[in-house]
């Protein structure tokens, strides 16, 4: 088996910040397999965390930092016990490669525009709408 073939699984308590907004860590994305990890943002002038959402199995989080190679926007921490799968930036430019050059940077506009409605709607008072899931 090829060493990209391998998975990379891990297996987090309730409670456990699987990262925290503004930090650079590694350049991977996370995609659950088992549990619920909820997404927040600090809001400006302190305050509870604003809840962005939740992710449940099947769903993938911490994608936009392995594509543009940013700073978390956000903090990612587990509501209960979670299995997560990472899907690296190895994975993901394997895949790329393969795809239309158009793809990528249209990846990367989703990406900016993302991040820039985000800054815009937690500087007017952090109402951004969630997905309770």
């Amino acid at each position: 088996m090829a060493q990209h073939d391998i998975l990379d699984r891990r297996v987090f308590p309730p409670d456990e910040i699987i990262f925290k907004e503004g930090e650079m860590g590694r350049r991977c994305a996370y995609l659950v397999e088992s549990g619920k990890v909820e997404i927040s943002k600090a809001v400006p002038g302190g305050g509870p965390r604003q809840v962005l959402g939740h992710i449940v199995g099947g769903g993938i989080f911490g994608e936009m930092a392995l594509v543009d190679n940013k700073p978390r926007m956000a903090q990612a921490k587990t509501i209960e016990p979670t299995t997560v799968i990472l899907v690296t930036e190895n994975a993901l430019d394997q895949k790329l490669r393969k795809s239309d050059p158009f793809v990528r940077g249209l990846l990367n506009i989703f990406v900016r525009q993302i991040r820039d409605l985000t800054d815009k709607l937690m500087a007017q008072g952090g109402n951004i709408p969630h997905n309770p899931a």
